[in-house]
Formats: structure tokens, sequence, C-alpha cells
């Protein structure tokens, strides 16, 4: 059985406004990263811009989306996997595919981003591996 939005919310202890439950179905229904510009062009009769950006980074702070960055310096959010969530934290250890021609942005779950070991005293905030090419689709 597919997750609800309402049923998300409620597993990250979050109130259920319709901004939040609206914007987590578009992510639900959708196969690919999103940009805020996504969002907004879907629900902007609904919210503002401010109560989008607020949801969203709420989502992130929840790890309920995660962000991508894009080769233009922006950002893309893909919705999580039960995975994501280890111990209370955000593990987003996987590769993201962005295409070249279409702008289409995946999560390549099945590939894992490698362990990097860093030299004595520095410490790993985050790691974004984003790899670019063509998808299936534009490469027909």
């Amino acid at each position: 059985m597919k997750k609800q939005g309402a049923d998300i919310l409620k597993q990250s202890a979050l109130s259920i406004t319709a901004s939040r439950k609206d914007i987590l179905d578009i992510f639900l229904a959708s196969s690919s990263a999103l940009a805020h510009q996504d969002i907004e062009l879907k629900c902007s009769d609904k919210f503002d811009r401010v109560t989008i950006y607020r949801t969203l980074q709420t989502f992130l702070d929840k790890g309920i989306i995660h962000s991508i960055p894009t080769t233009e310096n922006a950002v893309k959010y893909a919705l999580c996997k039960d995975e994501c969530i280890v111990s209370g934290h955000h593990h987003d250890n996987h590769v993201h595919f962005l295409c070249d021609a279409c702008g289409i942005t995946i999560c390549l779950e099945e590939v894992v981003v490698p362990q990097v070991k860093l030299p004595k005293g520095y410490s790993l905030k985050d790691i974004n591996m984003v790899v670019n090419g063509t998808c299936k689709k534009c490469k027909a």
C-alpha cells in the first residue's frame, strides 16, 4: 500500500495543514525531483511563495524530502524513502541523475555514494553526487 501524505505528516510529528498535505501530494505523484517553481506552478492558486518555501524547509528539516543541487546553482527536491532517516538523522547517501536535455532529476537509489575518508581534523557534513547525462526519453 502506498503511503499517503497525511500518514507521512503524522509519522513526522507534523500537524496536517492544507499546504503541507497538498505539497506532499505533489511529491507523491511525481516520479522525479521538483524545483520550487514546479511546486509553485501546481499550487500557486492556493498558496503563496513564502508558504511553499516554509513548507519545503519544514519537510527538509524533518527528513521528508532531500535537496539536490543542479548545474545552474539551483536546488531540486525529492521525496525521501523510509531508509533516509536513520537514528533521527537524515542520510541521503545515493547518487542523483540530471538529464542535460530535459532537466529531469531522479534518485538512483541503487547507486551508493562512496565512503569518503577525510584528513584528520576534518568533519563531514554532507555529500552531494550528481551524474549528468541524457535520459532514455531524450536519447531516443
